[in-house]
């Protein structure tokens, strides 16, 4: 067995990205990459909510992209474990709630038309964090309303690589390498090892180490924890244009409305 050296937490991820390297993160993910998914997961709201879908929770919302535009429709409510990611959202979103919370144990005491639980839910490096981040989505989705995952891989679907990325903005620069990796088959995760090349204003480029530990469980496994949450589960294909998203999928949880139908 592979000795990660991982501190003792539920993801065992250092997560500079989301903390102090938060200021980054726009460079690392342009708000404008967002568009096209984002209107893909409008377009599933909408067909699957059995009503105008018109509230929408944000779980794990990070730096607030996809509501940027999911918000033209929908009232958006935007939960993160992380001040620093709900701090460059507010920016971005002054308008919407923002809410410091763990999503695994979020108790708001309403519910919600939709609720999205984007890459996020792959920081679910356990099956009870999985179980337990699904059955949040449940609490909060309104009778007739849709829940929707989007895991980063299933086992299914991954595949050990690397990619590269980033983007300039406003007299700085970020560029990044992500090594994908499982280190021992037994177990239901994989690591994303990440460089980050950081270019200031001044010229000056720093390089920075960060590691993420991710679950990765197979379809069936989903599916059921889904259903074992109180959700009608339904798999769609991830429709993008992108040929580095071919074979995704996304994951619906279909709640039933007041009088049991769906």
């Amino acid at each position: 067995m592979v000795n990660l050296n991982l501190p003792p937490s539920s993801t065992g991820s250092s997560l500079r990205l989301y903390r102090d390297l938060a200021q980054w993160y726009p460079l690392l993910t342009p708000v404008a990459d967002y568009a096209e998914e984002a209107a893909f997961y409008r377009h599933l709201f909408e067909t699957h909510c059995q009503q105008s879908p018109q509230t929408l929770l944000d779980l794990g919302s990070g730096g607030g992209h996809n509501v940027f535009f999911l918000k033209t429709t929908m009232a958006c409510t935007l939960v993160d474990i992380e001040p620093a990611m709900l701090a460059i959202s507010r920016r971005l979103n002054p308008e919407c709630e923002h809410i410091q919370a763990e999503m695994r144990s979020l108790t708001l005491g309403r519910v919600f038309d939709c609720v999205l639980i984007h890459d996020a839910i792959s920081y679910m490096a356990s099956r009870d964090d999985l179980f337990r981040a699904v059955s949040t989505a449940y609490a909060h989705t309104a009778p007739g309303g849709v829940a929707m995952f989007q895991p980063d891989y299933i086992t299914e679907t991954f595949v050990p690589g690397t990619e590269t990325g980033g983007s300039d903005g406003n007299g700085r620069g970020l560029r990044y390498l992500e090594w994908r990796w499982i280190p021992d088959l037994k177990t239901d995760m994989y690591v994303s090892d990440m460089a980050y090349l950081l270019r200031n204003d001044a010229g000056a480029v720093e390089v920075v180490y960060d590691r993420h530990v991710m679950g990765l469980f197979p379809r069936t496994l989903w599916l059921e924890i889904i259903e074992n949450a109180g959700f009608k589960p339904l798999v769609v294909p991830f429709e993008h244009s992108a040929d580095i998203h071919a074979g995704f999928e996304v994951f619906l949880g279909l709640k039933s409305d007041r009088n049991g139908g769906l």
